[in-house]
């Protein structure tokens, strides 16, 4: 779980880690004003199935292509990604397009995310 760029907010990220971590999955959070170079980083060093992205400043049509782009010259394009935050839907078409399996807006409950997560880790080891 990230927080990209200079979005000083990170309550709900630390919702969400603490109720994946209560459903049983390994989650790291890098914390605050990650660059997309630490965060790609910190997926490779952590050997991360999925990167959740946290993005209320509005700034995720610039970040998350960033991501997408290191991730792939990393050799990571099998990262399950997942973006939530303040996302206009008129974003999530062409953040979906740049290769972002899910968007989780204001709303989605902790069960909701979970239940995904579980589904698409488990759809994805079952093709490996």
């Amino acid at each position: 779980m990230a927080k990209p760029g200079l979005d000083g907010h990170d309550r709900g990220a630390k919702v969400i880690a603490r109720a994946l971590r209560d459903a049983g999955f390994e989650v790291v959070y890098t914390g605050l004003h990650q660059t997309p170079e630490q965060i790609v980083q910190a997926v490779i060093q952590e050997d991360a199935d999925a990167l959740g992205l946290s993005l209320l400043s509005g700034a995720h049509l610039v970040l998350v292509p960033r991501v997408v782009d290191l991730l792939k010259a990393a050799g990571r394009e099998d990262v399950l990604l997942i973006v939530g935050g303040i996302i206009p839907d008129d974003d999530i078409a062409p953040l979906e397009a740049e290769g972002v399996a899910q968007v989780f807006t204001p709303g989605a409950s902790l069960a909701e995310i979970g239940s995904w997560l579980e589904s698409a880790l488990d759809a994805r080891e079952a093709v490996q």
